[in-house]
């Protein structure tokens, strides 16, 4: 069974830029299409970013032009480059597969991203 471990979060100053890594301890299909989620305090878990088998991308409308998802399939990892970030970025952070109805691997811990001054 695959496990998804998220890191890279940490206490950032409004403006300032992360990076978050999503790794897998197994191999990931190169068709399956990954994304990035994050989950604030009493609220939806949401997709925020996603990247395709065609290396095409789609991100919400918070997110867009602020943060850039890719991926490296040799190496079954996913990233996320947050940059100009706001207070309203801060969730915790989680990786998995996209695409809508499609089963999902087991959910791993996150990393928490705190946007203050």
């Amino acid at each position: 069974q695959v496990q998804l471990v998220e890191s890279g979060g940490g206490l950032v100053q409004p403006g300032g830029s992360l990076r978050l890594t999503c790794a897998a301890s197994g191999s990931i299909p190169s068709s399956y299409a990954m994304g990035w989620y994050r989950q604030a305090p009493g609220k939806q878990r949401e997709l925020v970013a996603a990247i395709f088998s065609s290396s095409g991308t789609n991100y919400a409308d918070s997110v867009k032009g602020r943060f850039t998802i890719s991926r490296d399939n040799a190496k079954n990892t996913v990233y996320l480059q947050m940059n100009s970030l706001k207070p309203e970025d801060t969730s915790v952070y989680y990786c998995n597969r996209a695409a809508a109805g499609t089963w999902r691997y087991p959910w791993g811990q996150g990393t928490q991203v705190t946007v203050s001054s």
